[in-house]
């Protein structure tokens, strides 16, 4: 799926700008989708240019207007047909994994230095979703919570007990 459809599919649970999209996708999706305001304002453009949003601006005191994004209903049947196709394979991209690729080039200093601050990171993360009030959520949104929670948590697992193993084999 790509982000004019994720955007469709924030939009048909309400209208919303761009910069509140961003902030759902940090807070409630970073684990599912990552993308910034470089990438969402030109996917917003781009689905209103073919008519599946529609864009109010809103004058602001002192500062730009503020864009609304509303579906149309042409942009909920596209975004529909979009659901009905059975999804691509997962993909996961990692710029940590691949330095981890070459960790034999590292030194176990510099090693414990990343796992360590990775740990702190998916530690974090895990505790942004665990104290989500999920209370009243549909059951998709429970689920791909509950995934991110049992990401992170197997993951912070793994790297708790092979993380050592890779410090312990670094020859630097």
């Amino acid at each position: 799926m790509d982000l004019k459809t994720l955007c469709l599919g924030i939009l048909s649970q309400g209208d919303t700008t761009g910069y509140a999209i961003k902030k759902q996708l940090e807070q409630g999706y970073g684990h599912v989708y990552a993308a910034g305001f470089g990438s969402i304002y030109p996917a917003l453009a781009r689905l209103s240019e073919e008519g599946l949003v529609s864009c109010v601006a809103q004058p602001q005191e002192k500062r730009p207007d503020r864009k609304v994004y509303a579906i149309t209903a042409a942009g909920r049947l596209a975004f529909l047909d979009e659901l009905d196709k059975m999804p691509g394979r997962d993909r996961i991209r990692s710029e940590f994994l691949v330095t981890m690729l070459f960790s034999d080039l590292l030194s176990a200093a510099r090693l414990d230095e990343l796992i360590e601050a990775r740990l702190a990171e998916y530690r974090a993360d895990l505790a942004r979703l665990e104290a989500c009030d999920m209370s009243g959520a549909s059951a998709g949104r429970a689920f791909v919570h509950g995934f991110g929670i049992a990401s992170y948590r197997a993951a912070i697992a793994y790297m708790e007990e092979h993380g050592p193993t890779v410090v312990g084999s670094a020859l630097l």
